[in-house]
């Protein structure tokens, strides 16, 4: 285990001793959370959501039906999805999760894999759940929000806020994996984790 601001934070090294029910995960911009949550869901049986499918209508705006949903979701005794628009959401998933998974990636790994999504994206014109395309690349330098700049502006937000939710709920488990290595790893050790839905809730 790891020491993070006095709060324990878990690697890959150290064994899953609690049976994971309800998992966020965290990190900057294209490190890999959707894929990482599609990959613990599978492991554990769990249904996994990605956040910006609950988001994202046409033309880059909120879906009315959003904040309900997530709802919905966070009142699930089990589920897996990123830690995203806390701003619209707040505590509403950091309550009710036992687990965090904090992807921290160097900067150099999430920013390159970030922008080869981004032009392929583009130059495909891939839909994005299904409503809406990449603007064009040369907006990088006009759109503050643009997902390069996004990127810059954030890149170090989950090592100042994933301290800080660990002190604000005690319960929560924080793993944080720094490679693909220990990414694999961790899933790993998921299949000694215990059987989900079994024993009482937490919340009980």
């Amino acid at each position: 285990m790891r020491g993070c601001y006095l709060v324990t934070v878990y690697s890959a090294a150290d064994p899953v001793d609690w049976a994971p029910r309800r998992v966020l995960v965290t990190g900057v911009t294209g490190s890999g959370k959707s894929t990482l949550v599609q990959r613990i869901g599978d492991r554990l049986g769990v249904p996994s959501t990605e956040m910006d499918a609950l988001h994202w209508g046409a033309g880059w705006q909120e879906r009315p039906e959003f904040r309900a949903e997530a709802a919905a979701l966070a009142a699930r005794p089990a589920w897996v999805t990123e830690l995203q628009y806390t701003s619209k959401l707040g505590a509403l998933f950091l309550e009710r999760a036992d687990t965090l998974v904090w992807l921290d990636l160097p900067p150099r790994v999430s920013l390159t894999r970030l922008t080869v999504r981004t032009v392929r994206r583009r130059r495909r014109r891939e839909r994005l759940w299904g409503v809406n395309v990449e603007p064009p690349l040369w907006t990088i330098a006009t759109d503050r929000d643009h997902i390069i700049r996004w990127w810059w502006r954030t890149r170090k937000n989950a090592a100042k806020r994933v301290p800080a939710y660990a002190v604000a709920h005690p319960r929560l488990r924080v793993v944080q994996l720094g490679s693909r290595r220990e990414v694999d790893a961790w899933l790993e050790g998921l299949e000694g984790a215990g059987t989900v839905g079994a024993g009482p809730s937490p919340d009980k």
